[in-house]
């Protein structure tokens, strides 16, 4: 485990990831859990590796843990190579799940993209229980006879920072990954290459941000080609009940489409099925499931950890 990790192991790691994600169709290492690993963590943050036993000692899986405002968000990867190794993927979870305990303990969210049995398994040795099931949706681009009626204009770097973050932890109040950013985290994802203000839409009413669409143009890992996400997308609480929903993610998918790009992606719980209503509605269908199951772990107290040693 280390607070930060230095440059010879964020390569050995990539090239985990890297092989892990050609071998699945998707990226092995969610966007915040990557930028956590290259950029030192957060509080709570926590790496742990498996590596050959003999030989290069090549990295052959790897967990990775983080702490968010209600809850502990965990992560593994494991070489295509090793994944018959029955106990790999439970000795990591099993190690971050220590490493919680000792750090007072809370609930637990283990994310797994396109989770199979073996996945399920790796749960429930652990003591963790199915949780949230988070839908990838897609549709084509342009979208035929539908505009945005209302007006958007870009982010401005230096100046919206404040009233984003303000209006995004109200909107996402209680989600454990989206509804607590920090100032630090934003600056983070504006010095990303995939971040451009132009396609970060802000809509405001009566000098208040009512609303906003931010998008990214990424990799597809369908077919190697590229395509526009709406990355995040909220109202503000204030001004709910009017549509702005729709009327933002019309303006979102308008601007992935005037770049060029043929497709769109989002992620959507699948208990929020107001947003998956409406997204139907514009076109988009599943495409697959990550999860996460869930699990509260207990702190371990310091005669425990005696005990143990």
């Amino acid at each position: 485990m280390k607070r930060r990790m230095g440059e010879d192991d964020i390569a050995a790691l990539s090239a985990l990831v890297e092989a892990a994600s050609h071998e699945d169709g998707h990226r092995a290492l969610g966007e915040h859990k990557w930028l956590d690993l290259v950029q030192g963590g957060r509080e709570g943050f926590a790496g742990f590796v498996a590596s050959e036993a003999t030989g290069r000692r090549r990295v052959i899986g790897y967990a990775q843990l983080s702490r968010g405002l209600d809850s502990w968000a965990l992560e593994y990867v494991v070489h295509p190579r090793w994944r018959d190794e029955a106990r790999l993927r439970s000795d990591l979870v099993a190690a971050a799940l220590e490493e919680v305990g000792r750090q007072g303990g809370g609930h637990v969210h283990l994310w797994v993209p396109k989770p199979g049995p073996d996945d399920d398994a790796v749960a429930e040795s652990a003591g963790l229980r199915r949780g949230r099931d988070l839908y990838q949706m897609r549709r084509r681009l342009p979208v035929d006879g539908a505009q945005a009626s209302v007006a958007t204009r870009p982010f401005r770097v230096g100046e919206d920072e404040a009233a984003w973050l303000e209006v995004n932890n109200r909107a996402f109040r209680g989600h454990p990954e989206q509804g607590s950013w920090t100032l630090a985290q934003l600056a983070d994802r504006e010095s990303q290459p995939w971040f451009d203000p132009a396609g970060f839409l802000l809509h405001e009413e009566g000098g208040a941000l009512a609303a906003f669409c931010w998008t990214k143009v990424q990799d597809d890992d369908h077919d190697g080609g590229e395509v526009g996400e709406i990355y995040v997308i909220a109202v503000n609480p204030d001004f709910q009940g009017r549509g702005l929903g729709r009327e933002l993610v019309l303006a979102g998918l308008e601007h992935l489409a005037g770049l060029g790009l043929d497709k769109a992606m989002l992620y959507v719980d699948r208990d929020n099925t107001e947003a998956r209503a409406l997204y139907r509605s514009l076109g988009f269908v599943d495409d697959h499931v990550d999860r996460a199951y869930t699990g509260d772990i207990a702190a371990r107290s310091r005669r425990t950890e005696a005990a143990r040693s």
